[in-house]
């Protein structure tokens, strides 16, 4: 789009580009036709010895190999679940469930029984493939647990025995003509009400948002993209969808380790990345960083949590590489908006871009609905074929996030300026965002007011320079003389929630602040605890100090 000077907070759609109309199956396929024998995927593993690698007629091969297995089990349009971490299956069974019409259910291996059992009922998912075991944590009994519970749930299989899941298919099997609005993946994210809610994406939007935010990263053809993010996550499929896209090599990292992922840098010559904050301080900080050949590197990208200007110029200066910052959700297909790489240093810590092709960006008057002028903060909202096409079996919740005249409410604040570039400003959800990780209050407001010994709660986010966000629990006691111990209320959290929703602050009130309709007012509490207020207490320095550092688990 030409250089434009906007009269009030609403971006036209972008047509200049055009959209591509092919399903993540199809675009597999022209790619290994055109280039067959490139190398399309390698599993990064610590271990370079045990590190596999397929170009992309093998790994079409192999997806349809797995999506005839799946056919023999499932129908077109049934849900299917992944609940394992980062791995090469990761992305084969990811390719075979699109090319099998099949329905794509992300499940975070950190969650605990009770949260994958609700993910599995709401999206009545047919079939699991999972791993074994995750950090300790059982997968496979946690499963075996759930089963007698969930009629819908059909099949389960561990990814160690697919061999056995593919053994006898029959090679000439048909398949079935899959749709650029069919649904593609269900990812779940949350809002106002606490709960989970899936968000349905299709075809078109997985492969075009994916394709849009790469190019504006400047990712070319042959581009070699060192991932680490979640799989489950909108992440995982940006990054892999948006490097097959331009023909490249997508090298699929189990966990994130910064030591690690320098090197698969260094060793297979990356030349992208996207990297939240946390994970660039990691980087940043590692010795390997000052040792290791990233002459390659051409762009990183970043977002999902604030990245501030300092972070920004020391990846530039210590990778020699350009930078782009990204911003989305889930309900979005990914990113929206995004900064350009020859941005001034202001805009790139100060903005978060200008929307990307093929979709409309407006700011709202919340209350009334009306376009804001220039400047002013409001809701952001965005429409196109970016826009999910529902929430799971949620009907109100998508009437009230979707409206019928196409618009998506974000449920975040921003503000634009005369050139289409917008500002976060705020959320209207108390959405909380660690390391890069999507955390609801709600969930664990839930769990923390089981403890007899409490008698209120509200759980906010308060600003981190390593981890975007902290996550704080505010309490009010039952008996204000003898408040409940952190070390009790951190192992409720641990044996119910992943490790990364568990609060790394605990506060105690004699009293919330709320409205005159009894609804906590949570920014008086962040305020409060950021202004170390009296009113607001910690429950124990040390332990505090401690968990504030604990790793994320993702």
């Amino acid at each position: 789009m030409s250089t434009m000077t906007l009269t009030e907070s609403y971006w036209p759609e972008d047509t200049s580009v055009p959209m591509l109309a092919s399903t993540t199956g199809g675009l597999l396929r022209s790619i290994a036709a055109e280039v067959p024998d490139r190398v399309a995927l390698i599993e990064g593993t610590a271990d370079p010895a045990a590190r596999r690698s397929w170009t992309y007629a093998e790994l079409l091969a192999e997806a349809e190999h797995m999506a005839r297995a799946m056919l023999q089990h499932f129908s077109p349009g049934d849900r299917i679940a992944i609940w394992a971490p980062n791995g090469a299956e990761w992305v084969i069974l990811q390719q075979a469930a699109g090319l099998a019409g099949l329905v794509l259910v992300t499940v975070n291996p950190a969650y605990r029984k009770y949260e994958l059992e609700y993910v599995l009922r709401q999206s009545e998912t047919a079939g699991i493939f999972h791993a074994r075991e995750y950090r300790g944590h059982d997968l496979a009994a946690a499963v075996a647990a759930v089963r007698d519970d969930l009629p819908e749930l059909r099949l389960a299989v561990c990814i160690d025995d697919l061999d056995t899941f593919t053994a006898t298919v029959d090679k000439a099997a048909p398949l079935p003509d899959v749709q650029l609005y069919d649904p593609s993946q269900i990812q779940y994210t949350s809002g106002t009400t606490g709960k989970p809610k899936g968000a349905v994406l299709h075809h078109l939007g997985v492969v075009n948002a994916s394709r849009f935010v790469t190019g504006g990263a400047g990712v070319e053809d042959g581009a070699v993209w060192v991932s680490a993010m979640p799989m489950f996550h909108i992440g995982g499929s940006l990054t892999e969808i948006g490097t097959f896209a331009h023909r490249g090599t997508y090298i699929v990292v189990p966990a994130f380790d910064p030591g690690l992922m320098l090197e698969l840098f260094e060793t297979y010559r990356a030349t992208t990345s996207l990297l939240v904050p946390t994970m660039l301080h990691a980087m940043l900080e590692h010795p390997d960083s000052h040792t290791r050949d990233v002459s390659a590197l051409t762009t990183v990208m970043s977002g999902a949590s604030f990245v501030p200007a300092r972070l920004v110029e020391q990846t530039k200066e210590r990778f020699g590489c350009r930078f782009s910052i990204v911003f989305g959700q889930t309900e979005l297909h990914g990113v929206i908006c995004q900064t350009k790489l020859t941005d001034s240093a202001e805009d790139q810590s100060l903005t978060i871009g200008s929307p990307l092709p093929n979709v409309e960006v407006k700011i709202i008057d919340p209350a009334s609905g009306d376009i804001l002028p220039i400047g002013e903060s409001g809701e952001i909202c965005a429409r196109g074929y970016q826009t999910m096409l529902r929430y799971h079996n949620m009907p109100e919740q998508s009437a009230a996030t979707m409206q019928d005249d196409g618009w998506l409410h974000s449920g975040d604040l921003g503000s634009m300026d005369g050139r289409g570039y917008l500002k976060i400003t705020g959320r209207i959800k108390d959405m909380i965002i660690r390391g890069g990780e999507n955390i609801y209050p709600r969930e664990i407001e839930d769990l923390i007011l089981s403890h007899p010994a409490v008698a209120e709660v509200a759980v906010v986010g308060i600003h981190d320079e390593k981890w975007g966000e902290l996550v704080c629990a505010v309490i009010r006691p039952v008996d204000s003389n003898d408040p409940p111990g952190v070390d009790a209320l951190r192992e409720l959290c641990l044996t119910h929630l992943a490790k990364h929703k568990a609060p790394a602050r605990w506060y105690y009130v004699d009293e919330l602040p709320a409205t005159p309709t009894g609804k906590i007012q949570k920014f008086k509490l962040r305020d409060g605890i950021v202004a170390g207020e009296q009113s607001v207490r910690q429950l124990s320095e040390k332990q505090n100090s401690l968990l504030a550092n604990t790793k994320v688990d993702s």
